[in-house]
């Protein structure tokens, strides 16, 4: 199953190379997403985004090299009704996989999944998304990036050679010059997420192909990580993506190849996990073949959310014993095909939900106390799509 989960990623990898040349065209809004009839009444410099300031803006991630072929970056609104709504197309950014925002929420950094891998970054300042400009991720790739809490960094992991790059972030919100890159060992390592941890010490990497996490620590003054532990996870894991409680004392590992969420412990003065409890990302009985994508948290920290494609659904497990223990509670369809990534938006009255085979976001309403999911009307079509985040 590991074969076939690592030759598609190389796959879209290759593939990526004919996009990554579009990396240096101009940073403008384009109306490429906006109806005709929008499209005809919108003027050149004076994007639809702008159209709509007191509405919430969501960026959303797509696939330019796959087929059919997403537009890269767009742009759209959320109405009233929980609908999203497009506003156009960031121009120059291709392959954009994942996004990540500044502490301050001013500026958007995307990973451009290419052969030749890059991380642009995108001013929202003025609401209207500008390109400031792109750099080599320093591998191939790229399928998370992460800005460490102190504004200072960036982090980006390459997948296709499982590395991790650290760059510095300017002034300007643009990305600077690189101070480190980090080989991860083992055979076949794919590096799938970067994230720093919350007492902001301590930079963890989830590598899919070495089923391992990273944890390093990392100096300010030199811009350069130091390994603190490699947890070294059953062979065929391959963990995918974790998140944090808050409390900094438990994570929550996906992992792709076995469809299980494992719980860690975190013990931050030291560094380091320890692995408790494994349940399965599926409801029970399900079969076939299934890859989780994408895992949350909710804000209140008492649900815990993951995607499964191939089971095509969002579960929820509820978190229970301060954090050591999850528990099943429910799935809830997406209503569409491979869900990638999902978000919660700003209020977590609703889930949105990236359909990568199917091309659409669809909307999931959430209720806040008791965390369930329910399927809702809206869907917004969007070829490839990837990634979707707000600006909130």
């Amino acid at each position: 199953m590991r074969d076939k989960v690592v030759q598609r990623r190389w796959f879209l990898a290759g593939l990526g190379a004919a996009g990554a040349a579009a990396a240096a065209g101009p940073a403008l809004l384009s109306s490429r997403a906006t109806p005709p009839a929008q499209a005809a009444s919108t003027a050149p410099h004076a994007p639809h985004a702008a159209a709509h300031p007191a509405m919430l803006m969501a960026l959303i991630g797509s696939y330019t090299s796959s087929t059919p072929a997403g537009r890269g970056l767009d742009v759209a609104h959320r109405a009233d009704s929980g609908a999203l709504e497009p506003g156009g197309t960031v121009d120059g950014v291709p392959d954009a996989s994942w996004l990540a925002w500044s502490p301050d929420h001013q500026y958007l950094y995307v990973t451009n999944e290419t052969t030749q891998g890059t991380v642009t970054a995108v001013d929202l300042t003025s609401h209207t998304p500008k390109v400031i400009n792109s750099q080599s991720s320093r591998g191939a790739g790229p399928t998370h990036v992460a800005v460490h809490p102190e504004g200072d960094f960036l982090f980006t992991a390459n997948y296709t050679d499982g590395s991790v790059a650290v760059h510095r972030r300017n002034p300007d919100g643009g990305i600077g010059e690189s101070t480190d890159l980090v080989k991860h060992a083992g055979a076949q390592p794919h590096a799938h997420q970067i994230v720093i941890d919350p007492s902001k010490r301590w930079v963890v990497a989830v590598d899919l192909g070495a089923d391992s996490v990273y944890v390093h620590g990392f100096d300010h003054s030199t811009g350069k990580l130091t390994q603190n532990q490699q947890l070294v996870l059953p062979a065929g894991t391959g963990p995918r993506h974790l998140v944090f409680h808050p409390s900094a004392k438990h994570a929550y590992l996906l992992s792709e190849l076995n469809s299980t969420i494992t719980v860690l412990g975190f013990d931050v003065e030291s560094g380091k996990f320890t692995p408790g409890q494994v349940l399965s990302s599926r409801k029970p009985g399900a079969g076939g073949e299934n890859f989780p994508s994408e895992i949350a948290i909710s804000r209140d920290t008492g649900f815990v959310y993951a995607a499964n494609r191939g089971d095509n659904n969002i579960a929820t497990f509820s978190v229970e014993e301060k954090g050591a223990k999850l528990s099943f509670a429910a799935t809830a369809p997406t209503g569409g095909d491979w869900p990638r990534h999902f978000a919660l938006d700003p209020e977590q009255t609703s889930v949105y939900v990236a359909n990568q085979r199917s091309g659409t976001i669809t909307r999931l309403a959430r209720d806040p106390g008791t965390g369930l999911l329910t399927p809702a009307p809206e869907v917004l079509e969007v070829p490839s799509v990837a990634v979707i985040t707000f600006h909130g």
